[in-house]
């Protein structure tokens, strides 16, 4: 099964395995009521999602275990470690990449309901507890489905703003 085919529905906090990461949707558009939604991720070490922009919503994210640096469209690049938060505005590329030698554990808060949507849109359910190993994943229906939540992929993992 591909990463970016969901056949099942999904339970709140259920372990997904999302591109690279693990995941749990702990509040979803739904329960936000469209103006919230928080997700758990863990990444490993060197992870880097595509560079992106978020049309619809604000990005935090907080850092629970490991490192992250944020790169911000027009910043410098910002370390983020356990404890601290890095917010990425709507409307304004970036990209993450995890920076710690050892997997990294952060929330992502969103000021709307669109990254859950595609977490849960991507997503397959984690079969154990860990990192997905190598999972399949398809850039041009990643970046269709990511246009459908009104987040645009700028370019490929690496690309930086």
């Amino acid at each position: 099964m591909s990463a970016t085919t969901t056949t099942h529905k999904q339970r709140a906090g259920e372990r997904l395995w999302f591109l690279h990461n693990l995941s749990r949707i702990l509040v979803d558009g739904e329960e936000g009521e469209g103006r919230f939604s928080l997700v758990d991720m863990t990444g490993a070490p060197g992870d880097m999602p595509p560079l992106h922009v978020h049309h619809e919503e604000d990005e935090t994210f907080y850092l629970i275990d490991g490192e992250l640096e944020l790169h911000i469209a027009g910043r410098e690049p910002v370390r983020v470690l356990p404890g601290q938060a890095g917010f990425a505005p709507r409307g304004v590329p970036h990209a993450y990449r995890v920076t710690s030698p050892d997997a990294t554990h952060w929330l992502v808060a969103c000021t709307g309901r669109s990254f859950a949507g595609l977490v849960r849109d991507v997503s397959v359910p984690a079969r154990t507890p860990t990192l997905p190993v190598d999972p399949q994943i398809n850039p041009e229906e990643i970046a269709r489905i990511s246009a459908h939540h009104g987040i645009e992929i700028l370019g490929p993992p690496g690309t930086l703003p």
